[in-house]
């Protein structure tokens, strides 16, 4: 079987286990932001891709956030099936990894990517309001880079246990 015909067997356990890794890894990182440990709110990042008014930005961020989930429930599912072990250790290991690249190499070229996020080049202006997210994340606080890892490993550790009793 090839990767594609792998997931595709499996869509049932992607399609809920998704769902649900995805739903912690909110909540992790919202919850950090709400205890003050972060300033960083992903979907409102994903959400004032497509509109700076909070409100609607908070709703799409959400949406799109979950939908990228499951994106990334496909390609953590495709992996765990050629390393050939669904388990938890195995989606925390690919979450680890996932949460690295992300606070080293996706917060740092956000800002070059993201239409209404500044860069430090050139500051906040009127059509660029949000604050560049700094090294590994930095300027939404010390904790950032360490919340974002967590957040992602119980990504992976809950997609990982569930698609591996799923897959069994």
């Amino acid at each position: 079987m090839t990767h594609w015909q792998d997931v595709a067997a499996t869509w049932p356990a992607i399609v809920l286990w998704g769902l649900v890794a995805s739903g912690a890894m909110a909540t992790a990182l919202e919850g950090s932001r709400l205890l003050g440990f972060s300033r960083m709110s992903l979907p409102f990042l994903f959400g004032t891709f497509f509109t700076m008014r909070r409100a609607w930005a908070m709703g799409l961020g959400y949406v799109t956030y979950l939908l990228g989930g499951w994106v990334f429930a496909i390609l953590y599912a495709m992996i765990l099936n050629d390393v050939g072990k669904a388990a938890w250790w195995t989606g925390a290991l690919i979450g680890l990894a996932h949460g690295a690249f992300l606070v080293t190499v996706f917060l740092p070229l956000l800002p070059f990517v993201h239409p209404n996020v500044a860069t430090h080049y050139d500051g906040p202006s009127a059509l660029a309001r949000l604050e560049p997210p700094g090294p590994f994340g930095l300027n939404y606080g010390y904790p950032t880079p360490a919340t974002t890892i967590i957040a992602q490993m119980l990504f992976g550790l809950i997609f990982g246990a569930g698609y591996g009793l799923a897959t069994g």
